[in-house]
């Protein structure tokens, strides 16, 4: 399963989805970095640094930074959607079995209603 870095903007209960499913979830608030207004820059080198890949509604920022740097443990951009649980099975079937994501952009979207 995915080792994953949560930033602040991911929904939580999204992320209890995702650790239902198998996937390891360490979220800013669990590495003490909530409220600390970090770059965008900061929360995707940590997550590099852990080798894990950044989980993020934040699409237009952290699309940018894979473009200018794509040297990361890879990124996965989710548009929001209320339906936490269909997300984290959107996010999983996104990346399959793969334990990494090294240098990848995937992308998550909302299913049209």
């Amino acid at each position: 399963m995915t080792r994953f870095y949560s930033n602040e903007n991911f929904p939580f209960p999204a992320v209890e989805a995702l650790r239902r499913l198998g996937h390891d979830v360490l979220t800013m608030q669990d590495t003490g970095h909530a409220g600390q207004a970090l770059s965008d820059q900061a929360v995707l080198a940590f997550a590099r640094d852990e080798g894990r890949a950044l989980v993020t509604l934040n699409r237009r920022h952290f699309v940018r930074l894979h473009e200018q740097d794509p040297l990361h443990a890879g990124i996965v951009v989710c548009t929001f959607d209320p339906d936490f649980e269909g997300l984290a099975n959107r996010i999983a079937e996104s990346v399959g079995e793969e334990s990494s994501l090294q240098g990848r952009l995937v992308r998550v979207n909302r299913p049209a209603r």
